[in-house]
């Protein structure tokens, strides 16, 4: 964890961007408090149609109506 303060931050940022891109904390401070933290922002994956192609099976009455039982049970009789 490296720790700045508020001018250097200023003066530095492009560096310091990198080092939190790269996975390294960086805590900025005032007058030797600390007030933020600089780390990078997670990158959420591409969402791939198909991926799960072959590995995920539907059954063909997936939709049929329930047993009366079953049904019996959702609706409180």
């Amino acid at each position: 964890m490296q720790t700045v303060n508020i001018h250097e931050a200023k003066s530095q940022l492009s560096r310091l961007i990198e080092a939190a891109v790269s996975g390294e904390e960086v805590v900025i401070a005032k007058a030797g408090t600390p007030v933020v933290r600089l780390v990078s922002v997670e990158q959420k994956p591409k969402l791939r149609f198909g991926l799960m192609k072959g590995k995920i099976k539907i059954a063909d009455d997936f939709d049929a109506p329930l047993p009366d039982e079953v049904l019996a049970t959702f609706e409180g009789r």
